[in-house]
């Protein structure tokens, strides 16, 4: 027993040990993320945005941030290891080493008289005649007597002196850092001991297993539904008109999850008359209209009446019995329009292309949607300038469509005019011709200043060679700058009627508006400046190296790069085959998932001369297609694609305005 429990004391020690491998450097980067989050202020800062919960930072929020599961964890953790750390301490004071002129109270150099008189003494304390104390017995014979013995007899003294115990060498001793009651296993209790140890080592796991496998028979890495998958890549079609892009958003399998309760009959209703107008109904037949919008699941009728109230910005009028739902259709929305976003640009055709106009029809849905605004205050814009009229203006505070109006008769129909004035004339029109006070004409110029200006530039070419022929790996390098007028380059956006955090995103497109198709797509974003440095490093040096440049005019081209990112640009690099011998009108857009008007696109000729060499990096580009492949759609392999390859008569197809508006002002590919 007393084995055990001598081998057992290493067990804390163990433990310890464990913990700080990972509780240390999980703490480091907890603190790291911390003072990084601390010292960066990117959200905004007017009135409407100051008063929004996800930016308050009041005690309760800030108990709140910290009593994440993440950081209670990483306390009690913590309150463990010092709790050890005493333990180990107390127990190595019980555990000295033999020291007999310490026991007896005596210096290194005492003499034999003192040595005697020391033993008489305690002997009077803790003999056993003297004191009838189980433990002044023990520690008598254990300690008392082999201490005297130690420094009186003589060979008890040479072995002291040579080997540090009075009875001679003592042997190596061997210790398992296991508990106590793991080593004396026997009887009902090592029964016990057993199966814990089964049900802890192996049914554990196995239920872990099995949790994760029904999670992700029913789940996507993305935490998407295969089902939402399934619908989006059926409904999604080559001519989806932008209208008809919430009639596939609502369709997800989360959605039709959302419980429908009969209690919310009469609240659906009342909602129903406050966005009844964004419903496009046709007023000649408003009855029947009704009433077929009434007939669907209902399930979509709640998804979209709910979202509709957020376009509209009516929550305050969606009735307590829906608050939760709406929250939740709230939170699931961004993450399905991101799916939906990479089912519009999946590999569609032989030369694996997505389609484009969908791709923008759901990037209309994302910016309205983080806005608050309206898909009909959006008909009025011009896709060829990408300027968005009256929705752009609604998204500065305090405006609306009188405003707007207002600022039109003045000649200034765009936000980009309206930004273009100088900050006296925008002053002078907001207070003399809308009659915004100083506290909101300030909120303007603070929103204005969040805005990014955007800028694209795009080069093709193949690797290595002067021109581009048929076959070739085509490579596209695309350099997207931002700029502010708050001087940042990261920012959250502006985005008051939603409830959370918004990190700016922006899709970087390469297409063919003629043809409907999109060659390469990439997302980007400007958080993680270190990411985009080693990026735009990376590509610079294979750029260069492949053409057999110096070293020298490697480095200077590394350390371009790495200053146009520092300044607020990002590179995005892509490829795609050339297609046969031909001119083709291309055009690069850069599109932002949150912001209205800020949208940039520039036309970009390719030439493709006919095929009189062997095609250059195929390899490479059988790679980037399929790493394109396995980020747009996890699981095309699922869906029947013969339903899909039926692209007509969809009830979501563009109807004779929206095909005629969008397509007459495109240039056309000559061959």
């Amino acid at each position: 027993m007393a084995a055990s429990e001598e081998m057992s004391s290493l067990f804390p020690i163990f433990i310890l040990s464990v913990l700080g491998l990972f509780v240390v450097p999980w703490t480091i980067y907890r603190l790291g993320r911390a003072a990084r989050r601390q010292g960066r202020n990117l959200h905004c800062h007017c009135s409407l945005c100051a008063k929004s919960p996800k930016y308050q930072v009041s005690l309760w929020r800030k108990l709140g941030r910290f009593s994440t599961c993440s950081n209670i964890t990483l306390v009690f953790l913590w309150i463990l290891m010092i709790f050890l750390v005493y333990y180990i301490k107390l127990s190595a004071r019980e555990s000295q080493p033999f020291e007999p002129f310490s026991i007896l109270g005596l210096e290194p150099n005492a003499s034999d008289s003192e040595i005697k008189k020391a033993y008489r003494r305690l002997s009077v304390q803790y003999h056993p005649d003297k004191n009838p104390d189980p433990e002044a017995n023990a520690y008598f014979v254990d300690y008392i007597s082999k201490a005297y013995q130690a420094l009186t007899d003589p060979v008890a003294r040479e072995n002291f002196a040579k080997w540090g115990h009075p009875d001679g060498r003592q042997g190596l001793k061997m210790g398992i850092a296991l508990p106590w009651f793991l080593l004396n296993i026997n009887g009902a209790t090592g029964g016990i001991i057993l199966l814990g140890l089964v049900g802890f080592g192996i049914l554990l796991p196995l239920l872990i297993a099995v949790v994760y496998l029904s999670r992700s028979s029913k789940y996507t890495g993305n935490y998407i539904m295969h089902q939402t998958l399934s619908s989006y890549y059926y409904l999604m079609k080559p001519s989806l008109a932008p209208s008809k892009v919430m009639d596939v958003l609502i369709r997800a399998a989360e959605f039709v999850e959302i419980p429908v309760r009969r209690s919310d009959e009469e609240p659906l209703q009342k909602l129903f008359v406050v966005v009844r107008s964004e419903l496009n109904l046709d007023p000649k037949n408003l009855k029947q209209e009704q009433a077929k919008f009434w007939k669907q699941h209902p399930a979509l009728v709640k998804t979209e009446l709910l979202l509709l109230a957020h376009l509209t910005r009516s929550s305050a009028d969606v009735p307590a019995g829906l608050a939760s739902d709406f929250a939740r259709i709230i939170q699931l929305t961004p993450r399905l329009l991101e799916e939906l976003m990479k089912m519009a640009l999946a590999a569609r055709s032989a030369n694996g292309h997505g389609w484009l106009r969908p791709a923008l029809g759901v990037m209309d849905l994302s910016q309205s949607f983080f806005q608050a605004v309206t898909l009909n205050s959006r008909k009025g814009s011009d896709r060829a300038s990408l300027m968005e009229g009256s929705a752009a203006f609604m998204q500065l505070p305090h405006f609306d469509d009188s405003v707007h109006k207002k600022l039109t008769r003045k000649k200034v129909r765009t936000l980009q005019e309206f930004r273009d004035l100088k900050m006296d004339e925008r002053k002078e029109l907001l207070s003399t011709l809308a009659g915004f006070s100083q506290g909101q004409i300030v909120d303007v110029e603070e929103v204005l200043d969040m805005i990014p200006t955007v800028t694209i530039d795009v080069t093709c070419g193949t690797e290595g060679e002067e021109f581009v022929q048929e076959g070739d790996a085509v490579t596209m390098r695309a350099w997207i700058s931002v700029k502010r007028g708050n001087g940042l380059t990261a920012a959250y956006a502006h985005t008051p009627y939603y409830s959370n955090v918004k990190e700016e995103g922006f899709w970087v497109l390469l297409g063919d508006a003629s043809a409907n198709s999109v060659w390469v797509h990439k997302r980007i974003t400007f958080m993680d400046e270190a990411a985009a440095i080693s990026s735009a490093s990376k590509a610079a040096q294979e750029s260069l190296e492949g053409k057999g440049a110096e070293e020298s005019e490697v480095k200077k081209a590394v350390s371009e790069a790495v200053k146009r990112v520092k300044e607020g640009s990002r590179l995005v690099t892509g490829m795609f085959e050339a297609p046969e011998e031909g001119t083709y009108n291309l055009t690069a857009f850069c599109l932002s998932d949150c912001w209205l008007a800020c949208d940039k696109k520039v036309s970009v000729k390719l030439r493709v001369s006919k095929k009189v060499r062997p095609a250059v990096a195929t390899k490479a580009l059988s790679a980037a297609v399929d790493e394109a492949d396995e980020d747009g759609v996890e699981d095309e392999e699922e869906i029947d694609e013969e339903v899909v390859e039926d692209e007509s008569g969809s009830e979501y197809s563009e109807d004779e305005e929206d095909t005629k508006g969008e397509m007459n002002g495109e240039d056309s590919k000559h061959k």
